[in-house]
């Protein structure tokens, strides 16, 4: 008979890589807890006797990171601090033959889509009556609902569908569910994810249906903010747009990673796309919403990535000023379609590429939050730093975007308060401003 231990059913579930996977954190520890487990997020100590680590396989960046946290508890497994070492996510998914071989001491490893089956091995049953609650890891005034699975795009780059499999939509009535149940924990704003908004729906009711939902999302209570993150450009649903203008709890935000403007890349990329019907689609969703926010990201270094095709993408983000943009570098990564090409470009060259285009954003963001000043704007309050209480407007989402920083020495506000602020000081990526009543 097994002695049992002082540190038994307790677990810290280690989280890295994306939003998508936090949520996938998220529902794991609520079955987790249903099944008597003590759960704790990101955090380790010596009371805890197994560790689950939730993986990212995105990018070489990201798989290092994992292979190394891993390694970490794989280490204190053999030096008796933990008990029992269990690996998922997004690495294990795509790499999981090679990690049983090369890290032997992780007691199983389970791919994305395997929650059932490492539940089993905790001896805890996997409950549909529990599909829609969440154990959240974010402040309680926001949270990420995740809409669909995976991704039928075939984008030259990307290993996301190798590791999360083909696009699958949850039923709005699903979502509309789980998002009352986080508006009952308090939750005001949600951030919609998918690795694809714009195919929402496609799947099981053959056709797009994003802004159906939204319209559901809108009538939730509670719900104040939602917020649309990774929509693809080509053939972009303008209906989408029209929903954001439609509904009122739909914020004036569209997170839309564009990854280049040269025709040459974007072809290699199989972007679907050209360089003039990118400025087309985005001038358009301009002309319908002036005062919307678009969060874009680029990736440079791309293989055969010439200075030309690079000037031509500087020029592009000058040209189209967006409120928001975030650069990579180019990650060769095995089984994608470009991985048969050569990779080229030096790192050095990536990074070099990558600070140049930040230094264009950070005084394109800078003039851009210069017009802000005298501006009063709606600000939902995220956390007290230091002596300021620090917030966004709906044209920002947490971690990536910009944020308003408001004197805590003269105002008192709490967490997930919406307060009105003037913005009397802007900075490259930060506004500073006052709390003014309506």
């Amino acid at each position: 008979m097994k002695t049992k231990s002082l540190r038994q059913d307790k677990v810290s579930v280690i989280t890295l890589g994306c939003s998508k996977n936090l949520v996938d954190s998220e529902v794991m520890m609520t079955h987790l807890k249903d099944g008597g487990y003590d759960v704790k997020h990101d955090k380790w100590s010596r009371g805890r006797n197994i560790v689950i680590v939730n993986t990212c396989g995105f990018i070489d960046k990201a798989k290092e990171e994992s292979v190394n946290t891993i390694l970490e508890y794989a280490d204190a497994k053999s030096k008796g601090k933990i008990e029992k070492l269990y690996v998922t996510g997004c690495l294990s998914a795509r790499y999981k033959d090679n990690l049983e071989e090369e890290i032997p001491e992780v007691d199983a490893y389970f791919g994305t889509n395997e929650l059932p089956r490492l539940l089993k091995t905790l001896k805890v049953n996997y409950k549909h009556e529990l599909v829609g609650e969440r154990l959240l890891t974010t402040p309680a005034h926001y949270a990420y609902l995740k809409i669909s699975e995976g991704c039928n795009r075939t984008c030259s780059f990307c290993a996301i569908p190798l590791m999360r499999g083909k696009h699958e939509s949850k039923t709005i009535e699903a979502i509309v569910t789980e998002a009352k149940s986080l508006a009952a924990q308090g939750v005001k704003e949600l951030m919609l994810i998918a690795q694809e908004l714009t195919f929402y729906g496609l799947d099981i009711y053959k056709k797009r249906r994003l802004p159906e939902l939204l319209a559901a999302l809108n009538d939730v209570e509670g719900i104040e903010w939602i917020r649309l993150h990774y929509a693809y450009p080509a053939q972009f649903p303008m209906e989408i747009i029209d929903a954001i203008k439609q509904y009122p709890k739909v914020c004036k935000y569209l997170d839309m990673p564009l990854q280049h403007a040269s025709d040459n890349i974007l072809t290699a990329m199989r972007r679907n796309i050209t360089n003039q019907e990118t400025k087309d689609l985005i001038n358009e969703i301009r002309r319908r919403i002036p005062d919307i926010a678009i969060r874009t990201t680029m990736l440079v270094g791309f293989p055969g990535e010439t200075d030309e095709d690079f000037n031509n993408l500087k020029s592009f983000i000058e040209e189209m000023r967006f409120e928001r943009l975030g650069v990579f570098t180019y990650s060769h990564e095995d089984s994608t379609r470009a991985h048969i090409l050569a990779d080229d470009i030096d790192q050095e060259v990536k990074d070099a590429r990558a600070a140049e285009l930040m230094e264009v954003q950070e005084q394109i963001s800078l003039e851009l939050n210069k017009k802000k000043v005298g501006n009063t704007y709606k600000v939902l309050i995220d956390r007290k730093e230091g002596g300021y209480f620090i917030g966004r407007t709906e044209f920002d989402s947490p971690d990536v975007d910009n944020e308003v920083l408001i004197d805590a020495t003269t105002n008192y506000l709490r967490r997930g308060d919406f307060v009105h602020v003037k913005v009397n000081r802007a900075e490259e990526f930060d506004l500073y401003g006052e709390v003014v009543t309506n």
